[in-house]
């Protein structure tokens, strides 16, 4: 008889994510050993905001492809006791010697993060003169500087530790490297360190995985933990940047470096149900997701059934339709961006969301040798034809899709999330906030609920698990993808977030991240 195959399904298996719980402090971050570094210095004395530095620079030795000293992203704080929180904006800044015409076109489209044309040899995708300035370490310092109370040889201690040890050689660096292997292998110190033997790293088939050296950059590391972290602009570190980037031909100079700073301004207040949405605005995708929850106002609904989700694509379209219209196709649909995501409070109630990126997975997949730094490339943001409203040009500023937000009852923080994933991340930010704060789900509910994700003006992609009901509501208005949400491919974004109730903390991180953690402060994981 004849057989027809139904639709290959990645991974047949139900996974859960433990759900942190506890009434001090808490870190949600992508990787375990990141969460943990955080918490340890929360149970040190540190504050939210040290433990954010502690955890945001771990997350930059243990999972590079997804962030590091190399890169740019975007924070809010809202200090316990204060009224509202502060956007620190280290987002993405061109160069000053950026020159479009060091982009030549081939005169072909290239699908990669962006539909844009092809540059020849794709040097706006990778290789140096795809860097921006790197403005994550001024983000981490402006915070640490205004709001830390430990030293900060102590907030980078757990870093320096996880950076002597190496990287986790196991199956996910395996996947992950092997990603990007075919542009790591074009750059000497990439290739050196993260392709031992010309070959992605191997986990071994039994037993307990290895860890690989990570080059100079525990000395970087530990330089800025002695000189602090301007050092990385403006000192020995910064000298070494300047060296390796000259040898390269990159755009960014040591004025670049010495002019590097975040900028920290009021959160945007979005007013939405008796509470307030606090946002970085600007170039950030918080406008987007302001204009989603405003369409989604007069949809009543108890749970999230087939018309609401019907309602919630029908306004992530004509949000994105409107977002593209006027700023262009500006930020990644997905493909290989890989961002992380990283969310804290402490005993105190103070409450802080970070998004930090490297744009590609890997970055330029350039290591720059004397500092053991992987450089973003960022200048992928820039559209490569001139003209545009987001074309190549220095010291422009492009879209980006971060957008970590914290949300406040009075003047209270009571949840902060984000997500990481390239155009992905508005979709999960605004389902994860509306399953809790909106549905009233406990998070470890909203975590483990199947989603939607709406890229553009006319994707929709759904969760098979979602069942046919939603799907044939989803189908009523256009197409659909029906996808699983699986480690790879990665249909959907990866958010975590924390909720303070009644002196409670709850925190998850996503469910198909094997590496992301929620730790609470005096957990016996932590203590472990």
């Amino acid at each position: 008889m004849p057989f027809a195959p139904l639709p290959h399904v990645t991974q047949h298996w139900e996974v859960t994510k433990p759900v942190a719980r506890g009434r001090r402090g808490m870190v949600a971050a992508q990787a375990r050993d990141a969460a943990e570094a955080g918490v340890s210095v929360l149970e040190a004395g540190g504050n939210a905001v040290d433990a954010a530095v502690a955890t945001a620079l771990a997350l930059a030795v243990v999972e590079p492809w997804n962030s590091g000293l190399g890169g740019i992203g975007f924070a809010l704080v809202h200090p316990a006791g204060a009224r509202r929180a502060t956007a620190v904006d280290f987002g993405p800044v061109a160069p000053a010697g950026l020159d479009a015409a060091r982009f030549p076109l081939t005169g072909r489209m290239k699908q990669d993060l962006f539909a844009w044309l092809e540059v020849e040899g794709d040097r706006n995708i990778h290789g140096p003169l795809s860097f921006v300035t790197p403005s994550a370490v001024a983000g981490y310092a402006a915070m640490h500087e205004r709001w830390g109370r430990m030293p900060l040889a102590d907030v980078m201690a757990p870093a320096l530790a996880l950076a002597r040890r190496g990287l986790a050689a196991d199956w996910f660096t395996t996947l992950k490297v092997a990603n990007a292997a075919a542009t790591l292998r074009l750059y000497p110190e990439s290739a050196r360190l993260y392709l031992p033997g010309g070959l992605p790293p191997i986990a071994p088939y039994q037993g307990t995985p290895g860890f690989l050296p990570l080059g100079a950059l525990p000395d970087t590391l530990e330089r800025l933990a002695r000189a602090g972290l301007r050092d990385f602009y403006e000192g020995e570190v910064a000298a070494s940047l300047a060296a390796d980037l000259a040898e390269m031909g990159a755009a960014v100079s040591v004025a670049d470096l010495a002019a590097c700073r975040a900028q920290l301004r009021p959160a945007d207040d979005v007013a939405w149900r008796g509470r307030v949405l606090q946002t970085p605005g600007g170039l950030t995708a918080a406008p987007t997701l302001a204009r989603v929850l405003a369409a989604l106002d007069g949809v009543a609904d108890t749970a999230p059934g087939p018309d609401w989700f019907a309602a919630l694509a029908r306004a992530m379209r004509a949000a994105y339709a409107e977002r593209l219209s006027g700023l262009g196709d500006a930020e990644p649909s997905g493909a290989d961006s890989c961002t992380t995501h990283l969310t804290v409070c402490d005993a105190d109630g103070t409450m802080v969301a970070v998004t930090t990126t490297l744009l590609s997975s890997m970055g330029s997949r350039v290591v720059l040798p004397r500092s053991g730094v992987l450089m973003n490339n960022g200048v992928m943001w820039f559209d490569p034809a001139p003209g545009r409203p987001n074309s190549v040009a220095p010291g422009r500023r492009p879209l980006t899709n971060m957008c970590p937000v914290i949300l406040r009852d009075g003047d209270a923080p009571v949840l902060a999330l984000g997500a990481s994933g390239g155009r992905r991340i508005l979709a999960a930010v605004a389902q994860s906030l509306l399953f809790v704060a909106g549905f009233g789900m406990d998070p470890a509910a909203a975590a483990h609920h199947p989603r939607i994700d709406v890229s553009g003006p006319d994707a929709v992609t759904a969760d098979r698990r979602l069942g046919p009901a939603v799907i044939d509501a989803l189908r009523a208005d256009g197409p659909v993808e029906v996808v699983d949400h699986a480690v790879l491919p990665m249909n959907f974004a990866c958010p975590n977030l924390i909720l303070q109730r009644d002196g409670e903390r709850v925190g998850v991180t996503d469910v198909m991240s094997p590496w992301s953690a929620a730790i609470a402060e005096g957990s016996a994981v932590a203590e472990a």
